[in-house]
Protein backbone atom coordinates (compact mmCIF):
# COMPACT_ATOMS: atom_id res chain seq x y z
CA UNK A 1 0.00 0.00 0.00
CA UNK A 2 1.48 3.35 -1.05
CA UNK A 3 2.20 5.97 1.58
CA UNK A 4 -0.37 8.75 2.06
CA UNK A 5 0.28 12.09 0.36
CA UNK A 6 0.00 14.91 2.91
CA UNK A 7 -0.65 18.57 2.10
CA UNK A 8 -0.41 20.89 5.12
CA UNK A 9 -2.25 23.96 3.78
CA UNK A 10 -1.94 26.25 6.79
CA UNK A 11 -3.52 25.63 10.17
CA UNK A 12 -7.04 27.02 9.71
CA UNK A 13 -9.89 24.47 9.64
CA UNK A 14 -10.79 23.10 6.20
CA UNK A 15 -14.54 22.45 6.35
CA UNK A 16 -14.70 21.11 2.80
CA UNK A 17 -12.42 20.32 -0.13
CA UNK A 18 -12.72 18.95 -3.64
CA UNK A 19 -10.36 17.88 -6.43
CA UNK A 20 -11.27 18.35 -10.09
CA UNK A 21 -12.10 15.16 -12.01
CA UNK A 22 -8.53 15.01 -13.43
CA UNK A 23 -7.03 15.83 -9.98
CA UNK A 24 -5.13 18.82 -11.41
CA UNK A 25 -7.00 21.38 -9.30
CA UNK A 26 -7.83 21.49 -5.59
CA UNK A 27 -10.34 23.82 -3.91
CA UNK A 28 -10.51 24.21 -0.12
CA UNK A 29 -12.64 26.37 2.18
CA UNK A 30 -10.87 28.75 4.60
CA UNK A 31 -13.03 31.09 6.63
CA UNK A 32 -14.82 33.47 4.23
CA UNK A 33 -12.70 32.45 1.24
CA UNK A 34 -11.98 29.51 -1.05
CA UNK A 35 -8.38 28.78 -2.05
CA UNK A 36 -7.72 27.26 -5.48
CA UNK A 37 -4.51 25.25 -5.93
CA UNK A 38 -2.84 23.73 -8.98
CA UNK A 39 -1.66 20.19 -8.23
CA UNK A 40 1.16 18.33 -9.97
CA UNK A 41 2.02 14.85 -8.73
CA UNK A 42 3.02 14.57 -5.08
CA UNK A 43 4.72 18.00 -4.96
CA UNK A 44 3.19 20.71 -2.81
CA UNK A 45 0.11 22.31 -4.45
CA UNK A 46 0.70 25.81 -5.82
CA UNK A 47 -1.82 28.50 -4.82
CA UNK A 48 -3.47 29.77 -8.02
CA UNK A 49 -6.06 32.21 -6.68
CA UNK A 50 -8.34 32.99 -3.73
CA UNK A 51 -12.09 33.38 -4.28
CA UNK A 52 -13.36 36.26 -2.12
CA UNK A 53 -17.05 36.68 -2.88
CA UNK A 54 -18.62 35.69 0.46
CA UNK A 55 -19.13 37.80 3.61
CA UNK A 56 -19.34 34.89 6.09
CA UNK A 57 -17.94 31.40 6.54
CA UNK A 58 -17.90 29.30 3.37
CA UNK A 59 -19.56 26.01 4.30
CA UNK A 60 -19.12 23.94 1.13
CA UNK A 61 -17.35 23.87 -2.25
CA UNK A 62 -17.72 21.68 -5.34
CA UNK A 63 -16.20 21.56 -8.84
CA UNK A 64 -18.39 20.70 -11.84
CA UNK A 65 -17.69 17.33 -13.53
CA UNK A 66 -16.03 19.02 -16.54
CA UNK A 67 -13.88 21.19 -14.26
CA UNK A 68 -15.06 24.48 -15.79
CA UNK A 69 -17.10 25.83 -12.85
CA UNK A 70 -16.62 26.08 -9.09
CA UNK A 71 -19.66 26.17 -6.80
CA UNK A 72 -19.48 27.72 -3.33
CA UNK A 73 -22.07 28.40 -0.62
CA UNK A 74 -21.84 30.26 2.66
CA UNK A 75 -23.47 31.26 5.92
CA UNK A 76 -24.18 34.60 4.21
CA UNK A 77 -27.21 32.85 2.58
CA UNK A 78 -25.65 32.95 -0.89
CA UNK A 79 -24.22 30.55 -3.44
CA UNK A 80 -21.90 31.56 -6.28
CA UNK A 81 -20.85 29.84 -9.50
CA UNK A 82 -17.30 30.80 -10.50
CA UNK A 83 -15.96 30.52 -14.06
CA UNK A 84 -12.49 31.29 -15.39
CA UNK A 85 -12.53 34.45 -17.53
CA UNK A 86 -9.35 36.12 -18.75
CA UNK A 87 -7.15 34.33 -16.22
CA UNK A 88 -9.32 34.96 -13.15
CA UNK A 89 -12.49 33.51 -11.70
CA UNK A 90 -15.67 35.60 -12.04
CA UNK A 91 -18.82 34.81 -10.00
CA UNK A 92 -22.33 34.38 -11.42
CA UNK A 93 -25.38 35.18 -9.32
CA UNK A 94 -27.51 32.34 -7.91
CA UNK A 95 -31.08 33.18 -6.84
CA UNK A 96 -31.36 30.85 -3.85
CA UNK A 97 -34.28 32.67 -2.15
CA UNK A 98 -33.37 31.45 1.34
CA UNK A 99 -33.34 33.46 4.58
CA UNK A 100 -30.82 31.42 6.58
CA UNK A 101 -27.34 29.98 6.08
CA UNK A 102 -26.52 27.76 3.10
CA UNK A 103 -24.90 24.63 4.53
CA UNK A 104 -23.95 22.29 1.67
CA UNK A 105 -23.79 22.34 -2.15
CA UNK A 106 -23.38 19.59 -4.77
CA UNK A 107 -23.22 19.52 -8.59
CA UNK A 108 -25.36 16.92 -10.33
CA UNK A 109 -23.46 14.12 -12.15
CA UNK A 110 -23.89 15.74 -15.58
CA UNK A 111 -23.14 19.29 -14.35
CA UNK A 112 -26.34 20.89 -15.70
CA UNK A 113 -27.73 21.74 -12.24
CA UNK A 114 -26.80 21.72 -8.58
CA UNK A 115 -28.45 21.54 -5.16
CA UNK A 116 -27.89 23.73 -2.11
CA UNK A 117 -29.05 22.72 1.40
CA UNK A 118 -29.78 25.32 4.05
CA UNK A 119 -30.75 26.05 7.65
CA UNK A 120 -34.01 27.41 6.22
CA UNK A 121 -35.44 23.86 5.96
CA UNK A 122 -35.16 24.20 2.19
CA UNK A 123 -33.15 22.49 -0.55
CA UNK A 124 -32.70 24.75 -3.59
CA UNK A 125 -32.29 22.89 -6.90
CA UNK A 126 -30.64 25.37 -9.27
CA UNK A 127 -30.31 25.52 -13.06
CA UNK A 128 -29.02 28.12 -15.53
CA UNK A 129 -31.25 30.64 -17.30
CA UNK A 130 -29.27 31.79 -20.30
CA UNK A 131 -31.50 34.74 -21.24
CA UNK A 132 -30.95 36.36 -17.83
CA UNK A 133 -27.41 35.04 -17.27
CA UNK A 134 -28.08 33.76 -13.78
CA UNK A 135 -28.92 30.57 -11.92
CA UNK A 136 -32.49 30.20 -10.70
CA UNK A 137 -33.83 27.73 -8.13
CA UNK A 138 -36.81 25.51 -7.41
CA UNK A 139 -37.40 24.59 -3.77
CA UNK A 140 -37.78 21.23 -2.07
CA UNK A 141 -39.63 21.99 1.18
CA UNK A 142 -42.03 19.38 2.50
CA UNK A 143 -41.58 17.48 4.74
CA UNK A 144 -38.22 19.09 5.66
CA UNK A 145 -38.34 20.39 9.26
CA UNK A 146 -34.73 21.16 10.18
CA UNK A 147 -31.28 22.14 8.91
CA UNK A 148 -29.98 20.22 5.89
CA UNK A 149 -26.50 18.90 6.72
CA UNK A 150 -25.66 16.82 3.64
CA UNK A 151 -26.67 16.07 0.04
CA UNK A 152 -25.81 13.45 -2.56
CA UNK A 153 -26.99 12.90 -6.15
CA UNK A 154 -28.12 9.56 -7.54
CA UNK A 155 -26.20 8.43 -10.67
CA UNK A 156 -29.38 9.03 -12.74
CA UNK A 157 -29.00 12.83 -12.22
CA UNK A 158 -32.61 13.12 -10.94
CA UNK A 159 -32.83 11.66 -7.42
CA UNK A 160 -31.34 13.64 -4.54
CA UNK A 161 -30.65 12.34 -1.01
CA UNK A 162 -30.50 14.63 2.02
CA UNK A 163 -29.59 14.25 5.68
CA UNK A 164 -30.75 16.66 8.37
CA UNK A 165 -30.57 17.51 12.05
CA UNK A 166 -33.96 15.90 12.76
CA UNK A 167 -32.38 12.47 12.23
CA UNK A 168 -34.13 11.91 8.88
CA UNK A 169 -32.67 10.72 5.60
CA UNK A 170 -34.88 11.60 2.65
CA UNK A 171 -34.75 10.91 -1.09
CA UNK A 172 -36.46 13.43 -3.40
CA UNK A 173 -36.98 13.75 -7.11
CA UNK A 174 -35.17 16.85 -8.39
CA UNK A 175 -36.44 16.41 -11.94
CA UNK A 176 -36.36 19.64 -14.00
CA UNK A 177 -38.56 19.20 -17.07
CA UNK A 178 -36.66 21.59 -19.33
CA UNK A 179 -33.24 20.09 -18.49
CA UNK A 180 -33.54 16.40 -17.59
CA UNK A 181 -34.47 13.51 -19.83
CA UNK A 182 -37.05 11.14 -18.38
CA UNK A 183 -35.29 8.83 -15.90
CA UNK A 184 -35.49 5.06 -16.15
CA UNK A 185 -37.55 3.32 -13.44
CA UNK A 186 -35.46 2.24 -10.44
CA UNK A 187 -35.92 0.73 -6.98
CA UNK A 188 -36.65 4.29 -5.80
CA UNK A 189 -39.64 4.78 -8.12
CA UNK A 190 -40.80 5.23 -11.70
CA UNK A 191 -43.00 8.37 -11.75
CA UNK A 192 -40.74 11.18 -10.58
CA UNK A 193 -42.19 14.69 -10.97
CA UNK A 194 -40.30 17.41 -9.09
CA UNK A 195 -40.54 17.17 -5.28
CA UNK A 196 -41.73 13.54 -5.22
CA UNK A 197 -40.65 12.04 -1.87
CA UNK A 198 -39.20 8.63 -2.79
CA UNK A 199 -38.09 7.65 0.69
CA UNK A 200 -38.10 8.97 4.27
CA UNK A 201 -36.07 7.13 6.89
CA UNK A 202 -35.07 7.99 10.45
CA UNK A 203 -32.06 7.04 12.49
CA UNK A 204 -32.85 4.70 15.40
CA UNK A 205 -31.90 7.30 18.01
CA UNK A 206 -33.02 10.38 16.08
CA UNK A 207 -29.41 11.64 16.08
CA UNK A 208 -28.21 14.26 13.61
CA UNK A 209 -27.36 12.83 10.20
CA UNK A 210 -23.93 14.17 9.24
CA UNK A 211 -23.57 12.74 5.72
CA UNK A 212 -25.36 10.66 3.09
CA UNK A 213 -24.07 8.80 0.03
CA UNK A 214 -25.57 6.70 -2.77
CA UNK A 215 -23.82 3.50 -3.80
CA UNK A 216 -22.24 3.53 -7.31
CA UNK A 217 -25.19 1.55 -8.76
CA UNK A 218 -27.69 3.82 -6.97
CA UNK A 219 -29.57 0.88 -5.45
CA UNK A 220 -28.61 1.59 -1.83
CA UNK A 221 -28.04 4.63 0.36
CA UNK A 222 -25.62 5.00 3.27
CA UNK A 223 -25.53 7.60 6.04
CA UNK A 224 -23.60 8.41 9.23
CA UNK A 225 -25.09 9.94 12.38
CA UNK A 226 -23.95 11.74 15.50
CA UNK A 227 -24.52 8.61 17.60
CA UNK A 228 -21.48 7.06 15.81
CA UNK A 229 -23.70 4.67 13.85
CA UNK A 230 -23.74 3.85 10.14
CA UNK A 231 -26.96 3.12 8.26
CA UNK A 232 -27.41 1.44 4.88
CA UNK A 233 -30.84 1.39 3.19
CA UNK A 234 -31.88 -1.07 0.46
CA UNK A 235 -35.24 0.00 -1.09
CA UNK A 236 -37.62 -2.56 -2.57
CA UNK A 237 -39.70 -0.60 -5.08
CA UNK A 238 -42.10 2.31 -5.29
CA UNK A 239 -44.69 2.21 -2.49
CA UNK A 240 -43.10 -0.78 -0.75
CA UNK A 241 -41.08 -0.86 2.49
CA UNK A 242 -37.29 -1.30 2.08
CA UNK A 243 -35.88 -4.79 1.55
CA UNK A 244 -33.42 -4.11 4.33
CA UNK A 245 -32.22 -1.31 6.63
CA UNK A 246 -28.87 -2.08 8.24
CA UNK A 247 -27.82 -0.14 11.35
CA UNK A 248 -24.17 -0.58 12.34
CA UNK A 249 -23.48 0.56 15.90
CA UNK A 250 -19.86 1.37 16.76
CA UNK A 251 -17.82 2.38 19.80
CA UNK A 252 -16.04 5.15 17.93
CA UNK A 253 -16.59 8.89 18.12
CA UNK A 254 -19.11 10.33 15.65
CA UNK A 255 -18.39 10.04 11.93
CA UNK A 256 -18.65 13.17 9.80
CA UNK A 257 -18.38 11.75 6.28
CA UNK A 258 -19.21 8.57 4.34
CA UNK A 259 -18.21 7.36 0.88
CA UNK A 260 -18.93 4.18 -1.10
CA UNK A 261 -15.75 2.67 -2.57
CA UNK A 262 -17.91 0.12 -4.39
CA UNK A 263 -21.36 -1.37 -3.86
CA UNK A 264 -20.10 -3.56 -1.00
CA UNK A 265 -17.50 -1.35 0.65
CA UNK A 266 -17.75 2.01 2.42
CA UNK A 267 -15.21 4.25 4.12
CA UNK A 268 -16.08 6.60 6.99
CA UNK A 269 -14.17 9.20 8.99
CA UNK A 270 -14.77 11.87 11.60
CA UNK A 271 -13.80 12.71 15.16
CA UNK A 272 -11.54 9.63 15.50
CA UNK A 273 -9.13 11.21 12.97
CA UNK A 274 -8.76 7.82 11.23
CA UNK A 275 -10.52 6.28 8.22
CA UNK A 276 -12.38 3.02 8.81
CA UNK A 277 -13.58 0.68 6.05
CA UNK A 278 -16.73 -1.45 6.38
CA UNK A 279 -17.79 -4.29 4.07
CA UNK A 280 -21.15 -6.01 3.55
CA UNK A 281 -24.41 -6.26 1.68
CA UNK A 282 -28.13 -6.23 2.48
CA UNK A 283 -27.72 -9.21 4.83
CA UNK A 284 -25.31 -7.28 7.07
CA UNK A 285 -22.24 -5.05 7.34
CA UNK A 286 -19.13 -5.28 9.53
CA UNK A 287 -15.88 -3.42 10.10
CA UNK A 288 -13.11 -4.62 7.79
CA UNK A 289 -10.06 -2.56 8.76
CA UNK A 290 -8.67 0.83 9.72
CA UNK A 291 -6.82 2.60 6.90
CA UNK A 292 -4.09 3.67 9.34
CA UNK A 293 -3.43 0.38 11.10
CA UNK A 294 -2.09 0.21 14.65
CA UNK A 295 1.14 -1.29 13.30
CA UNK A 296 1.69 1.77 11.08
CA UNK A 297 0.88 4.13 13.94
CA UNK A 298 3.46 2.51 16.21
CA UNK A 299 6.13 2.90 13.53
CA UNK A 300 5.30 6.55 12.93
CA UNK A 301 5.07 7.48 16.63
CA UNK A 302 7.87 5.68 18.52
CA UNK A 303 6.75 7.09 21.88
CA UNK A 304 3.42 5.30 21.56
CA UNK A 305 4.88 2.05 23.01
CA UNK A 306 2.24 0.05 21.15
CA UNK A 307 -0.66 1.44 23.16
CA UNK A 308 -3.90 2.87 21.82
CA UNK A 309 -4.67 6.59 21.95
CA UNK A 310 -7.92 5.94 23.85
CA UNK A 311 -8.33 7.55 27.29
CA UNK A 312 -10.14 6.11 30.28
CA UNK A 313 -13.32 7.53 31.81
CA UNK A 314 -11.26 8.55 34.88
CA UNK A 315 -8.83 10.50 32.68
CA UNK A 316 -11.73 12.10 30.84
CA UNK A 317 -13.27 13.23 34.17
CA UNK A 318 -9.96 14.81 35.18
CA UNK A 319 -9.79 16.60 31.86
CA UNK A 320 -13.20 18.19 32.43
CA UNK A 321 -12.17 19.18 35.98
CA UNK A 322 -9.06 20.92 34.61
CA UNK A 323 -11.15 22.68 31.98
CA UNK A 324 -13.60 23.90 34.63
CA UNK A 325 -10.90 25.10 37.06
CA UNK A 326 -8.18 26.37 34.71
CA UNK A 327 -10.00 27.07 31.44
CA UNK A 328 -7.60 24.75 29.66
CA UNK A 329 -6.69 21.09 29.68
CA UNK A 330 -3.68 18.90 29.01
CA UNK A 331 -4.97 15.73 27.43
CA UNK A 332 -3.39 12.54 28.79
CA UNK A 333 -1.63 10.87 25.87
CA UNK A 334 0.37 7.72 25.27
CA UNK A 335 2.43 9.70 22.74
CA UNK A 336 3.95 11.95 25.38
CA UNK A 337 1.31 14.67 24.84
CA UNK A 338 2.87 15.70 21.51
CA UNK A 339 0.47 14.40 18.87
CA UNK A 340 -2.23 11.92 18.04
CA UNK A 341 -1.00 8.70 16.48
CA UNK A 342 -2.76 9.48 13.19
CA UNK A 343 -1.92 11.73 10.25
CA UNK A 344 -4.91 13.97 10.89
CA UNK A 345 -4.52 15.71 14.23
CA UNK A 346 -8.15 16.83 14.38
CA UNK A 347 -11.56 15.85 13.04
CA UNK A 348 -11.79 14.60 9.45
CA UNK A 349 -14.45 16.90 7.97
CA UNK A 350 -14.89 15.48 4.46
CA UNK A 351 -13.96 12.45 2.37
CA UNK A 352 -13.95 12.54 -1.45
CA UNK A 353 -13.16 9.91 -4.09
CA UNK A 354 -9.72 10.61 -5.59
CA UNK A 355 -9.22 7.66 -7.93
CA UNK A 356 -9.22 3.87 -8.02
CA UNK A 357 -8.89 2.71 -4.40
CA UNK A 358 -7.89 6.23 -3.35
CA UNK A 359 -9.70 8.88 -1.32
CA UNK A 360 -8.83 12.42 -0.25
CA UNK A 361 -9.68 13.86 3.14
CA UNK A 362 -9.69 17.33 4.67
CA UNK A 363 -9.63 18.13 8.36
CA UNK A 364 -9.94 20.76 11.04
CA UNK A 365 -6.13 20.57 11.35
CA UNK A 366 -5.64 22.28 7.97
CA UNK A 367 -4.49 19.13 6.18
CA UNK A 368 -5.59 17.54 2.92
CA UNK A 369 -4.44 13.91 2.72
CA UNK A 370 -4.65 11.37 -0.12
CA UNK A 371 -4.99 7.81 1.20
CA UNK A 372 -4.72 4.50 -0.62
CA UNK A 373 -7.58 2.50 0.93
Amino acid sequence: MSAPVIYQLGHEPIKDHVFSSDNSMLAITKGNTVEIYQVSGSSRPQLFTVLQGHDKTVTSVDISPDGSKILTCSQDRNALVWELDGGEYKPTLVLLRISRAATVCKWSPDGTKFAVGSSDRIIAVCYYEEENDWWVSKHLKKPLKSTITSLDWHPNNVLLASGSTDGHVRVFSAYIKTIDSKPEPSVWGSKLPFQTLCGDFINETGAWVHDVAFSPDGNSLGFVSHDASIGVIYPEAEGLPPRSIINIKTNYLAFKSILFLNNNKIVVGGHNCNLIVFEGDESGWKEAYKVESQKDLIKDVPENNGEDEEISSHQALNMFKQLDLKGRVNKPSTTGGKALATIHQNTIASIKLYGTNKVSTSGIDGKVVIFNV
